[in-house]
């Protein structure tokens, strides 16, 4: 063999991870899991971790700890999707490897990266630290859809709906990116093609936001009356003109400035001083119903702060 303890500088406590490579093009499934002996170990361990980083499990038959290692470390090696690759060694078979290693206690495990060992951990650690040990050297677990999510929102609306109408045919039905494109046709008033993407949806897999873009459809759907100039003249000359303030909110909430709405509402509550206060009460029930389908949560959380004060 063409290896020795020396090239892999094996004082591993203190040592810090070399970076890896490029990553591997991905590769199928069943490869990310195999055995390796002593004879293909240079190859299958240590050219191989040249190009993505190499889990090195140390295992024999007769060690318990090690049978219930095996099965979450080749799940991990699944989820992870190729990003590492699980290597596994029966070290009864491997006495030279072992002894190189130095093994004193199994399951032991080694992250080999850029030809060397980097990281090693001994026992059966629960799936949660051993996701926090890849992590640190693999990065963590990708979820594609969020992916696809996150680089959404930050394109150019056109490009935005172009990767979210993309990305379902390969996710069809996915409520989440569903959810995203509905908004934002709700956004540019495409109201029947929104409604058909959230009707789309199934009823199980509704999330809470299902039920305010519904509602954003709803009031943009239903024009508010009135001249915005003429109804902010009237409250200008009397702050008490209620009727005005809700027609003014209205317009405001469906022109998609809600935090302008809920202004005028909050004022209704505040100044209502009437016996029974009934235009408060009013004012109150179509605030709730504006948070609920106002897609601004920090609006939300000011005007939800402003009623609870104006309230009490």
């Amino acid at each position: 063999m063409n290896w020795s303890t020396n090239n892999w500088n094996m004082s591993l406590g203190g040592a810090a991870a070399t970076p890896a490579a490029a990553p591997a093009p991905a590769a199928p499934e069943e490869s990310f899991v195999f055995d390796v002996s002593e004879a293909d170990f240079e190859a299958q361990v240590l050219e191989l971790s040249m190009q993505v980083p190499v889990l090195l499990d140390c295992w024999a038959p007769w060690c318990g700890p090690c049978k219930s290692l095996g099965p979450v470390l080749e799940k991990l090696a699944r989820d992870y999707g190729g990003r590492f690759i699980l290597a596994k060694l029966n070290t009864d078979e491997a006495p030279q490897i072992s002894a190189a290693l130095r093994i004193r206690s199994i399951p032991q495990c080694f992250l080999f990266m850029g030809g060397r060992p980097v990281d090693q951990f001994t026992g059966a650690l629960p799936e949660g630290k051993l996701r926090e040990f890849l992590d640190k050297h693999v990065g963590p677990q990708v979820d594609p859809v969020q992916a696809v999510r996150d680089e959404a929102a930050q394109l150019e609306p056109e490009a935005a709906e172009a990767l979210l109408r993309e990305a379902l045919t390969h996710a069809p039905g996915h409520a989440e990116l569903t959810l995203d494109l509905a908004e934002r046709l709700v956004a540019r008033s495409e109201l029947d093609a929104a409604q058909g993407l959230l009707d789309g949806i199934a009823t199980a897999e509704r999330t809470a936001r299902h039920g305010p873009l519904l509602k954003r459809i709803e009031l943009a759907r239903n024009k508010p009356q009135g001249d915005p100039a003429a109804l902010a003249a009237r409250i200008a000359a009397n702050p008490k003109d209620f009727e005005a303030r809700f027609a003014l909110g209205a317009i405001r909430v469906f022109e998609g400035d809600f935090r302008a709405g809920f202004e005028q509402l909050l004022d209704v509550v505040l100044r209502d001083k009437a016996e029974g206060r009934p235009d408060r009460e009013r004012a109150r029930k179509q605030l709730i119903e504006w948070f609920e389908a106002c897609p601004d949560a920090d609006a939300v959380s000011w005007g939800r702060r402003y009623l609870g004060m104006y309230l009490n």
